[in-house]
């Protein structure tokens, strides 16, 4: 995983929009659009940074194209995260 990479993607609040969005499952192109006052330009710019991050993934089903979540990076940029934080959770409250 290009950690840099990652969290770059991350660092965007319409990317984050994005991922919050594909939560519920696959998504066309175009129906992510809809949900932005965005140029169709500036919402693709935004998936291929988030699929050159290995956030999402993308499949061509005839002429559309479908995005969905790659849960296997979302889970290590959580493990990463818990190991920087060190301990448990159960640490924290004593």
């Amino acid at each position: 995983m290009a950690l840099q990479q990652t969290m770059k993607a991350l660092a965007d609040p319409t990317r984050r929009e994005i991922l919050t969005l594909l939560k519920a499952g696959p998504m066309a192109a175009g129906d992510i659009a809809g949900k932005f006052s965005l140029s169709a330009a500036a919402v693709s710019r935004h998936l291929a940074v988030l699929r050159q991050a290995d956030l999402i993934r993308d499949e061509r089903e005839g002429k559309f194209i479908y995005y969905r979540l790659n849960a296997s990076v979302l889970e290590e940029i959580l493990l990463f995260l818990t190991d920087l934080k060190g301990g448990t959770e159960d640490d924290t409250e004593k």
